[in-house]
């Protein structure tokens, strides 16, 4: 919501304006206000941000009371903004809505956003607040229903309830507020249609409704929305085909309605939509040709028909697609054979193929260097990709799973910025050695790298590492699970299972702390399993299954209660969620 953020920032600038040219001439502030503040104030049991801590003394208006703005000509709050950063655990506010805001009969703007752990529901007392032309009450744990009296705030311009856990029906009396610029009821668990009502909101430049629970088709009446530029209905349950109004919103630039179940074939018409720059109709049912009119948005930078049931051929683009930096076809009924040429020779950043039967080797790239994200995953490409992959240096992600790639590890010299590479399911040989050692690079966070030919020993691990997901099972690894694993101190998933490791399990892997999947399964693995583990809070999934270990399984949780089948087919384990050891020396 960048439109919400701007007015949000004007605010605070606006307040830092006030108290340097009213300092010399404040009015003290109502003696209502002040207390409809301090009952909210009240009602919020803890404040790890510390906002709260600054609201004493008689005067509310003087600046000192965070987050606070007034009228100076007659003490009354106007401005009431408490807006956390969700990018810090540590800083919250526990409470609940206080229903005394609804006394700031003066408020024009209201925003409690990024507390996380304000709960209950929206009072009822906010239908009074009919000055109100922002209202904001995003990412906290609200819930309930929404008051049908907040359809009663006639200045209204914009509101937003998104990231809560509101549910039931959209009240329809939202279609009242014929000001408003800005809706957002995105992340919450709003079911049924749409409103009807919403055909009165004329003035909607952003409407975003997505990851709900929505049904039955898209409005019609959305065409008429001419000022829109943004429309967000993504991840609901949204059915039946695109209505040919909405090709007619000649100012849209950004329409997200991936992951629905939206059927039929996109019309000729998209053309119309001059200003569109951005378009995602993913993981839905779309049929038929990919229109060529499409290829005449000048504007369009990021395309993204994934998941479809679109089928060949794909439309002439020539000198088409003027603007194009992103371009998602995965998984389609596409039988591409090759890399389109208008795909290899324009400066794509990114280029997601997946699963469109490309064939033969690795497509070389006109521009490659511009390449920052390639998926060319789940197709029949061969031989080897290491020379081209070298000259892409601003790769950062790389996808090439499922192909029939075949060349050793050692040849592959990948970019500095890479920080994910995905190379499973292939014919790769070598030794991890070379992709890991002192010289890899800090940016390096994912490796894949399950069911290849990839053989020798488990590395060492340096300090520089900054691994999260390590998966290389279904292997011929040999050797032990060195100490070091220990420097992989943001490791998040390892996977080794389906190899042939030996020797003991390392008390050094107890200081991952970060650890949530750990596979050790089908391997040669001796001794206990190590108390160490134990350590490891965040782990929710474990299999330690046939290897050869003995003795007691860590009794305490969650290593006591996971299912019996993590560590079935072993020597002699023994202890929950398996039978008693049978003696004491364990």
């Amino acid at each position: 919501m960048q439109n919400l953020r701007w007015v949000l920032n004007l605010l605070f600038i606006s307040s830092l304006l006030h108290k340097l040219t009213h300092s010399s001439a404040q009015v003290i502030c109502s003696t209502q206000d002040r207390a409809a503040l301090l009952a909210f104030k009240s009602s919020i049991v803890e404040d790890t941000t510390g906002v709260l801590s600054s609201w004493v003394g008689k005067d509310c208006c003087n600046g000192d009371w965070e987050g606070v703005l007034c009228n100076p000509a007659t003490g009354k709050v106007t401005n009431l903004v408490l807006q956390n950063s969700l990018n810090d655990p540590t800083l919250y506010m526990k409470g609940t809505l206080s229903p005394s805001l609804g006394n700031l009969g003066s408020l024009q703007v209201l925003v409690i956003t990024g507390t996380k752990f304000i709960t209950g529901s929206i009072p009822n007392s906010f239908s009074n607040l009919t000055s109100l032309t922002q209202l904001a009450l995003e990412d906290n744990s609200l819930h309930g229903s929404v008051p049908s009296g907040l359809g009663h705030l006639p200045l209204l311009e914009s509101l937003s309830l998104a990231g809560n856990r509101f549910s039931g029906v959209v009240p329809a009396s939202l279609g009242n507020l014929r000001s408003l610029t800005t809706m957002s009821l995105a992340r919450n668990s709003f079911s049924g249609p749409v409103p009807v009502t919403f055909k009165n909101l004329l003035k909607l430049q952003i409407l975003d409704l997505s990851f709900n629970l929505l049904s039955g088709p898209i409005p019609d009446f959305i065409g008429q929305f001419k000022d829109l530029t943004t429309l967000h209905l993504s991840s609901n349950r949204l059915s039946g085909a695109i209505p040919v109004s909405v090709y007619n919103l000649g100012k849209l630039q950004d329409m997200s309605l991936e992951r629905n179940d939206l059927t039929g074939p996109l019309s000729d018409q998209i053309s119309n939509l001059k200003s569109l720059s951005t378009l995602d109709l993913s993981s839905n049912k779309f049929i038929g040709h990919i229109p060529a009119s499409i290829t005449r948005l000048q504007n369009l930078w990021s395309l993204n028909l994934s998941r479809n049931h679109f089928s060949d051929p794909l439309p002439i683009v020539g000198r088409g697609f003027p603007s194009l930096l992103s371009i998602d076809l995965s998984y389609n009924n596409l039988n591409l054979g090759a890399v389109p040429s208008w795909i290899r020779d324009k400066p794509l950043t990114e280029i997601n193929l997946a699963g469109c039967k490309l064939r033969g080797a690795f497509p070389k790239l006109t521009r490659p260097r511009d390449v920052i994200s390639l998926d060319l995953s789940d197709n029949f490409l061969t031989g080897d990709v290491s020379a081209l992959l070298a000259n892409m240096t601003s790769l950062q992600k790389l996808k090439l799973s499922k192909n029939q790639l075949r060349f050793d590890l050692s040849k592959l010299k990948l970019p500095e910025g890479v920080s994910s590479v995905d190379l499973s399911s292939n014919l790769v040989t070598g030794s991890l050695s070379s992709l890991l050692n002192n010289k890899t690079s800090r940016f390096l966070e994912e490796i894949h790298l399950t069911n290849n030919q990839i053989s020798g020993r488990i590395p060492d691990f340096t300090e520089s590492l900054n691994l999260k997901v390590l998966n290389i099972g279904s292997n011929k690894i040999s050797g032990q699970i060195p100490s070091s694993i220990s420097n992989l101190v943001e490791l998040v998933r390892l996977d080794i299972s389906r190899n042939h490791i030996t020797g003991e399990i390392p008390q050094a892997l107890g200081q991952l702390s970060q650890l949530n999947w750990l596979d050790l399964s089908i391997n040669a693995l001796t001794g206990r399993i190590p108390d160490s583990l134990l350590n490891i809070k965040a782990v929710k999934h474990v299999s330690f299954r046939a290897n050869r270990l003995c003795g007691l399984i860590p009794q305490g949780r969650p290593f006591n209660i996971f299912p019996t089948a993590a560590y079935l087919h072993n020597l002699c384990l023994c202890g929950k969620p398996l039978p008693p050891c049978r003696n004491t020396r364990k």
